[in-house]
């Protein structure tokens, strides 16, 4: 498994810590965030997934804790926007540069708005994906708020 990824040379690059945490990734679970978390021992509120939502036909990132649902409503306010929906996987695989099951919200082809659900605050570091199957990168919150420039609000159902 390669440890370089565009997610860990964004962080490198703006030379903040973060810990890499490879885990066997499952291509066959129902919600690879779940999976994940079980495969760390990790808690799902802590592991974060990262979803690629088109907010008026424009790509935008929500990165919310693997546990819970995305409230679209909530994410196309706080982005400034009207109408959200999920990205097709291809669509989101195109756009940011990674596979699904292995897309971060750092290192992405092109830059997004993004929004992190407030609850990662509650931890002292979260985990997101680090840019591929079968690996994590351990951040605390307010240094992925600082890599990412993201809004942070509540997002969740």
């Amino acid at each position: 498994m390669a440890k370089t990824t565009p997610a860990t040379q964004a962080l490198l690059r703006a030379k903040l810590a973060f810990e890499l945490v490879p885990y066997d990734y499952d291509p066959g679970a129902e919600r690879v965030g779940l999976q994940a978390a079980q495969a760390m021992d990790a808690d799902p509120a802590q592991v974060f997934k990262t979803l690629m939502v088109d907010l008026d036909g424009n790509a935008v990132c929500a990165v919310l804790p693997s546990d819970a649902e995305l409230n679209m409503k909530k994410l196309a306010a706080a982005l400034g926007g009207k109408s959200a929906k999920m990205m097709q996987p291809a669509d989101a695989e195109r756009r940011t540069g990674y596979k699904v099951g292995g897309v971060s919200p750092l290192g992405q082809k092109r830059a997004v708005p993004t929004a992190l659900d407030a609850s990662a605050h509650v931890w002292p570091q979260i985990y997101v994906n680090g840019g591929q199957r079968g690996l994590q990168i351990r951040i605390a919150p307010g240094d992925l708020v600082a890599a990412l420039g993201c809004t942070v609000t509540d997002l969740l159902r």
